[in-house]
């Protein structure tokens, strides 16, 4: 599943270089990921470390891109391949 970035974002900067995909950029008003880019760190690490270094505990799971973990690591291979 990948994960979004709620309105309440700081746009601080702290998530958008620790993504190994690449998938978080700055958006109009916060900032936003890619939800064709995002892995949930599967394939890289062992959780998401935009979660892990947000301050403002603002990033959640996105309802319209359920994915089981064969296929977010098939996701990540396919960006990283």
């Amino acid at each position: 599943m990948a994960l979004i970035i709620q309105q309440d974002c700081t746009a601080c900067d702290a998530c958008r270089p620790v993504c190994p995909n690449e998938a978080i950029s700055v958006g109009e008003i916060v900032y936003v990921i890619d939800p064709l880019r995002c892995t949930e760190c599967v394939g890289a690490e062992d959780e998401p470390q935009c979660k892990l270094v947000c301050p403002a505990d603002c990033i959640g799971q996105h309802p319209d891109f359920v994915e089981t973990p064969e296929e977010l690591v098939e996701k990540y291979n396919a960006l990283h391949g």
